[in-house]
């Protein structure tokens, strides 16, 4: 992102224009918003994805909590016997999204 912005907060704020004799360049302040502008274009676009891809994240994470809590339930309500092919399964699924919901290795 860095790359794509011309300015800081801080040099926006300490930038001076120089003045001719009826006052600032215009064409100076004319360029020089024409970066501000620029820049919080960018800034909102930037601000956008990452509320979209913040909410995403939300609606993933509370799926897979949705399916690790049925997961458990199912290993109860079995009374977690490992005894046979489908309990290994769910064990390891739920395995699986333990390491994945709550960042688990």
């Amino acid at each position: 992102m860095d790359d794509k912005l011309f300015l800081t907060p801080n040099e926006i704020l300490e930038h001076e224009f120089k003045i001719d004799a009826r006052g600032y360049r215009m064409q100076e302040v004319d360029k020089f918003l024409d970066m501000v502008i620029r820049d919080y274009t960018e800034f909102l676009k930037t601000i956008k994805k990452l509320e979209e891809d913040n909410n995403n994240l939300i609606e993933d994470n509370r799926k897979l909590k949705s399916e690790y809590r049925k997961l458990k339930e199912s290993i109860e309500a079995s009374g977690g016997n490992n005894s046979n092919t489908g309990s290994s399964d769910v064990l390891r699924r739920l395995s699986n999204l333990e390491k994945i919901v709550y960042g688990r290795e």
